[in-house]
């Protein structure tokens, strides 16, 4: 099993500036050509949050700075690499209000739920709307429902109902690696999955039409639940 990398490896905190202004040779030893991030704070309150590929030279900076009379204490967070440290800072700036930091973090690659939950929120007001007025827009709903599963088109291999209809709302990228190549299908809002124009009911008929024999699709095609994070589609079961 591989051992699990750290985020922060080594970390100093609530010190005071006076200690790092007479004691800057010790402090040095440990911080110098460190990368990592760092908090400045005044009278027991966050003031302003950071990063630094040198965090000896960043503190000291700030001792003269336009923030230099605004903090008293400090605390570092050393890390190995600089690869997530961006979006580290991004989220604390996000998660508490700090004065001294004019802009607000962003983070490199991040799909924003509000939009999808604000849909979700609408179609169960909608919902329990239709259910106090006697159910009639419901009623409208189920036939919509019914209408739309008679104009799903039939698999080449067989008549069933898709298997991904309760799993989907929208459409799916879906994508597996098959002899050292990515494979890329849809899954359509109806369940429909299409791969190379030809449809299929199951994500093991489609995953059959790529490797030439049975295969178990959940454990074959992967979706990204969010940007980046791609994995199995059995997931949607869970």
């Amino acid at each position: 099993m591989a051992r699990r990398k750290p985020l922060v490896t080594q970390h100093l905190e609530n010190i005071s500036r006076e200690a790092l202004e007479e004691y800057q040779d010790i402090i040095k030893d440990y911080i110098r050509r460190r990368q990592g991030i760092y908090a400045l704070y005044r009278r027991g309150k966050l003031y302003y949050v950071g990063l630094a590929s040198n965090l000896r030279s960043r503190l000291n900076t700030h001792l003269r700075d336009r923030h230099g009379d605004s903090w008293d204490r400090f605390s570092v967070y050393l890390t190995i690499g600089d690869e997530h440290m961006r979006e580290l800072e991004a989220l604390l700036l996000r998660i508490v209000s700090a004065p001294g930091n004019k802009v607000k973090g962003k983070f490199i690659k991040s799909e924003n739920l509000r939009n999808k939950v604000r849909r979700e929120f609408r179609k169960r007001q909608r919902e329990k709307e239709s259910e106090l007025w006697g159910g009639k827009s419901l009623k409208t709903e189920k036939k919509k429902k019914k209408t739309r599963k008679k104009q799903i088109k039939k698999s080449r291999a067989t008549g069933r109902k898709p298997v991904m209809a309760k799993y989907c709302n929208e459409r799916i990228k879906i994508r597996a690696n098959h002899n050292g190549k990515n494979v890329t299908a849809w899954i359509r809002k109806d369940g429909v999955i299409r791969y190379k124009g030809d449809v299929f009911n199951s994500p093991s008929l489609a995953a059959k039409a790529v490797v030439g024999h049975a295969q178990n699709g959940w454990h074959f095609w992967t979706y990204e639940r969010s940007p980046g994070d791609w994995v199995w589609l059995d997931y949607l079961r869970k």
